[in-house]
């Protein structure tokens, strides 16, 4: 039987199946949904200074109190724009504005800087840095941007590099007889089945980003596997998602399936045009336009 019969079948099932009633994961842990939170206006003067009211946190900054808020915050305002390039950081202003201690501001600012957000030099301070010196494969930053001023150009941004990375992925994948890795894309395709059956976005939703992370691991390419992050952070932003079954259907699943399908047989073409096709289900994910070689 074909994965793809198999998913329909298991969409049909009731929840004694064990894969447990609708958004049910206790055998996948995911992180909650994070919640969009548009920061404050261009200056401190009325930014939220309660950062236990901050609802949104990356999982840069996830489950870290006040410390990982304070990023959140910060990390924001940078990257859409509120703390504009070569602004000063002045950490006496920052602890008083959002009532931390110092030891707080100090390792936020740390952070930052790992992520290229901020520098700090002697006699000069901290300042914020240009876009030129982020991280931007930084999870963190891919979120942040997508809810600023830039959030188109982080989505096409973001779609062209899922086409660059998921279909190559998907042919080395074909390569890799990792029996227990294929066994838990078939998993994932099941319980998407299941969820789409029962109406459950954020199941399928989370179900479909553990397929694509656990694809990219299966390519055996660890600069590929590197980059399994970004493509987590791209099918996790909310506020317009860009998941390859962004409205779960039958289409989406056979495409899952067929993937699923090929790295078994161990067909690297099929695996690849497949991933394909499935990126192409999505209308907001479109393969990038290569503009042809210019004649002399």
């Amino acid at each position: 039987m074909s994965t793809l019969a198999h998913t329909m079948m298991t969409a049909a099932r009731s929840v004694d199946s064990g894969l447990g009633a609708p958004g049910d994961l206790d055998r996948y842990p995911y992180a909650e949904a994070p919640v969009a939170d548009r920061v404050g206006p261009p200056s401190w003067e009325g930014v939220e200074t309660d950062l236990g009211r901050v609802g949104r946190r990356t999982a840069g900054s996830r489950g870290r109190g006040l410390h990982g808020q304070l990023v959140q915050q910060l990390g924001q305002m940078i990257v859409s724009g509120d703390l504009g390039a070569d602004r000063p950081l002045v950490p006496e202003e920052i602890g008083q504005r959002f009532e931390v201690s110092r030891t707080v501001v100090r390792e936020s600012l740390r952070v930052l800087e790992a992520k290229g957000l901020v520098s700090a030099r002697p006699n000069v301070g901290t300042r914020v840095r240009p876009v030129s010196d982020w991280n931007l494969l930084d999870p963190d930053i891919i979120e942040w941007r997508a809810f600023g001023p830039q959030r188109d150009d982080q989505r096409r941004e973001l779609n062209e590099l899922r086409w660059t990375i998921e279909p190559l992925a998907a042919r080395l994948a074909a390569g890799h007889g990792r029996e227990d890795v294929q066994q838990r894309l078939a998993d994932m395709v099941e319980i998407m089945g299941h969820a789409y059956a029962q109406g459950d976005g954020i199941t399928f939703s989370r179900a479909d980003t553990e397929f694509h992370s656990l694809l990219i691991q299966l390519a055996g390419n660890r600069m590929l596997e590197h980059l399994s992050g970004i493509v987590a952070a791209a099918l996790q932003v909310s506020g317009g998602p860009v998941t390859a079954c962004d409205r779960p259907g039958e289409s989406c699943l056979a495409h899952h399936g067929r993937i699923v399908d090929a790295l078994a047989a161990g067909d690297a073409v099929a695996a690849e045009t497949a991933m394909r096709q499935l990126l192409t289900v999505h209308p907001g994910v479109e393969p990038p336009v290569v503009p042809s070689p210019r004649e002399h």
